[in-house]
């Protein structure tokens, strides 16, 4: 069965059609929710709350773009709601005087993408929400700025601060091996 048939059962209420769908995509979207979550456990819990939301409002997706880009949308958009439910502290106080991040980082060819999601998962929340929204997502800061309700400066800043604290954790593990 192709997406779209797939899709189009979803719409029709059919739970075995939820279910392969689900089956289908929680593998790529469980990896967006990662890059969001504190851990697997906090994945899982917007995996889970972004089906939901993908089965309940499906009648929304309006066909403009591709269906995979559509729930992962929602998946970013859940997993930000969660973080905002919670009431944590996505960002750094702007009071620390940090350095402005030089946005040409150097790669190391030796690191493998596994890795790399490793570091940036121990980013503080702030950082990492704005660094894959930017980054990963491609959204712009205007966007970020009226996602998370923060100025635009304030998203900026948060992206330098990522970049400078995941060169300064790379340069850490170079040294050390």
């Amino acid at each position: 069965m192709n997406l779209d048939t797939l899709w189009n059962a979803c719409l029709a209420g059919n739970r075995k059609a939820q279910f392969q769908l689900y089956q289908t995509l929680s593998g790529r979207m469980f990896s967006v929710c990662l890059r969001y979550a504190q851990h697997e456990s906090e994945a899982e819990e917007i995996l889970q709350a972004g089906f939901i939301k993908v089965f309940t409002k499906g009648q929304l997706f309006d066909n403009k773009g591709s269906l995979e880009g559509w729930i992962r949308k929602i998946m970013v958009n859940t997993a930000i709601e969660l973080h905002r439910d919670r009431r944590r502290h996505f960002f750094e106080p702007l009071t620390h005087d940090y350095p402005m991040a030089d946005s040409r980082a150097e790669s190391d060819e030796n690191l493998r993408y596994k890795d790399l999601l490793a570091i940036v998962t121990e980013l503080p929340i702030g950082y990492r929400t704005v660094f894959n929204l930017y980054v990963v997502e491609g959204y712009s800061h205007k966007e970020i700025a009226q996602m998370l309700s923060i100025s635009e400066g304030s998203s900026k800043s948060q992206l330098s601060r990522a970049r400078q604290w995941l060169k300064e954790k790379l340069l850490k593990i170079e040294h050390i091996g």
